[in-house]
C-alpha cells in the first residue's frame, strides 16, 4: 500500500470523525429553540430574575460544551435536567449563603449591644474585656478580607443589601457576589474558629 493511500484512508476517517461530532453552534441553535420556556421554568424554580437568569446562562454553556452526550430526540429533557440541577446548586449555595449571614449578623448584633453598652449590668469585669477583645478580633479579621469580599459582607451585613441588589450596584454577577460572600465566610470562620467565637 503506498503513501497515498494511506493518506487518504486517514483523511477519510477524520472527515467520518468531524461529521459525528456536536457542532456548537446546533447546541446554541436547539437551547435558543427552548430559551423561553427553560427561562419561565427557571422562573418558578428559582422565584428569582436574576438566579433564573444565571442559571439559563451555565445551561447554554453546558449546552454548548457538553450537548453531543444527549441524543436528538431527548435534547429538550436534556436540557431542562441540566437547567434544573444548576437551580438547584443556585438554591443551595444561596441557603449556604444565608446561613453564614445570619452567623455573621449574630456575631456583629453581639458586637453593637458591648459597642452601645446594653450588655448586662452584671456583667464581670473579665466578662466585658472578652467582649472587647472578640469585637476587636472580628474586626480585624474583616478588615484582614480581600477588599472585594469585605465590601460585599458591609452591603449585605452592615447595609442589609440583598445580593441582587449589591450584584446590581457592583455590576457583576449575582454568582459573583455569592462567591465573594462566601469566601469571606469562610475566611473569616477559618480566622475566628479557633477562638470559638
Amino acid at each position: 500500500m503506498g503513501a497515498e493511500a494511506f493518506a487518504g484512508r486517514d483523511r477519510e476517517r477524520s472527515l467520518a470523525i468531524r461529521e459525528d461530532q456536536f457542532d456548537p453552534a446546533e447546541g446554541s441553535a436547539w437551547f435558543a429553540e427552548f430559551a423561553g420556556e427553560l427561562r419561565a421554568f427557571l422562573l418558578g424554580v428559582l422565584r428569582n430574575a436574576d438566579l433564573a437568569g444565571e442559571a439559563l446562562q451555565t445551561t447554554l454553556v453546558k449546552a454548548v460544551e457538553q450537548g453531543h452526550t444527549a441524543r436528538k430526540e431527548t435534547r429538550k429533557g436534556w436540557l431542562f435536567r441540566v437547567a434544573l440541577n444548576e437551580a438547584l446548586v443556585l438554591k443551595r449555595k444561596a441557603k449556604v449563603q444565608e446561613k453564614s449571614f445570619r452567623e455573621l449578623a449574630q456575631t456583629d448584633a453581639r458586637r453593637h449591644e458591648s459597642a452601645t453598652g446594653s450588655a448586662t449590668r452584671n456583667e464581670s469585669p473579665e466578662g466585658s474585656v472578652l467582649r472587647a477583645e472578640v469585637i476587636e478580633m472580628v474586626r480585624l479579621a474583616l478588615n484582614g478580607l480581600p477588599a472585594e469580599q469585605r465590601h460585599v459582607v458591609r452591603m449585605r451585613i452592615y447595609e442589609n443589601k440583598t445580593f441582587a441588589v449589591i450584584a446590581s450596584e457592583l455590576k457583576v454577577p449575582i454568582g459573583t457576589v455569592l462567591t465573594r460572600m462566601r469566601l469571606a465566610m469562610d475566611k473569616l470562620r477559618q480566622r475566628l474558629g479557633q477562638f470559638e467565637i
